[in-house]
């Protein structure tokens, strides 16, 4: 999921930009001139900004550095699990570090990402792929450097810095020099690759993590989806996520709901696809949640609850069942 201009994001987080610009000088009025942020809305556990109050926060943090720049790949590294809250508890849970990483992008706005995130694997590897072309191009790449950090610095935790890289890859030449990267992560960096992304092996992707317990991660994850009500509620995804966990329900098509939200199935397509989802997506994330939650705390029969998920057939959803868990159903209850 992508983020837009007002999407809203965790307040909590630009403290570590706040606090990563005082260890440097910059009182915390320097950086939050002009956004509109209070000390007051930080201070809240529940506080919410919208994207362009964070960037003007960015955009303060970088013009107060002229001399010495501000470093996006140094604030990244001030970033971890516990800063995102229930969104980084969630992802220290999961069973794999290829689930966590899953799990991280379903609930991305939950993070300070500003990236366009997605997986990449093949034979032998897996990884994420960032695309910044949507940010303006004055951040573009502190931005970007920041979210690869980031992304490097959850992955070494969540995996207790047992994991190998297998390679760290720029588009283009980064501000941050090969030495940092490979102390990181113990692998060269590559600099003007075809893409920027972060990869490791598949074997250690798939590796259970020792106390995994899989009633936590579902009660986390569906904190992660309250969460993301208040997140999601300024743009159509929201609108369309309402919709189906409302009146219209899991079994409208695309046409149905362009219809009830007054646009052409094309408008709606091009607007969810501007936020980086898809009508599919959010169908489908929401059938695979409501579905975990039948299946652990009901009785219902495979077809009930394959009819409840607005499945025409069992077989639709046994299908759909064993590409989001790799097991059916019926194994997944027991």
């Amino acid at each position: 999921m992508q983020n837009t201009d007002e999407t809203l994001h965790p307040a909590v987080i630009s403290e570590v930009m706040l606090n990563f610009a005082q260890r440097r000088g910059i009182d915390r009025q320097t950086c939050l001139l002009g956004t509109g942020v209070s000390d007051a809305s930080l201070a809240r556990g529940d506080g919410l900004i919208t994207r362009t109050q964070e960037m003007r926060l960015i955009e303060n943090l970088m013009l107060a550095l002229p001399d010495t720049g501000a470093s996006g790949f140094e604030l990244g590294l001030q970033y971890s699990l516990a800063t995102f809250g229930v969104w980084g508890f969630a992802l220290r849970t999961c069973k794999t570090l290829r689930d966590a990483i899953v799990l991280g992008i379903r609930y991305l706005p939950l993070s300070t990402a500003y990236c366009r995130i997605t997986l990449c694997e093949d034979q032998h590897t897996f990884g994420v792929m960032f695309d910044a072309d949507s940010i303006p191009p004055h951040l573009r790449q502190f931005l970007l450097e920041r979210d690869m950090a980031t992304a490097i610095n959850l992955v070494r935790e969540i995996t207790l810095h047992g994991v190998d890289f297998t390679a760290v890859e720029f588009f283009g030449v980064p501000e941050v020099s090969p030495e940092v990267v490979k102390g990181l992560c113990r692998v060269a960096p590559v600099f003007n690759a075809p893409t920027n992304r972060i990869l490791v092996s598949r074997e250690d992707a798939g590796k259970a993590f020792p106390g995994y317990e899989p009633a936590l991660t579902r009660m986390l994850e569906q904190q992660c989806r309250q969460r993301m009500v208040a997140v999601d509620n300024t743009g159509i995804t929201g609108k369309v996520r309402q919709k189906l966990l409302g009146d219209m329900g899991l079994g409208a098509t695309l046409d149905d709901m362009a219809s009830e939200l007054a646009l052409s199935s094309r408008s709606l397509r091009r607007k969810l696809e501007q936020e980086g989802s898809s009508y599919r997506e959010l169908v489908e994330e929401e059938r695979r949640q409501l579905a975990l939650q039948l299946l652990d705390n009901t009785n219902m029969k495979i077809e009930e609850v394959a009819a409840h998920l607005g499945y025409t057939d069992a077989g639709g959803f046994v299908r759909a069942f064993k590409r989001w868990m790799h097991c059916a159903p019926s194994e997944y209850r027991k």
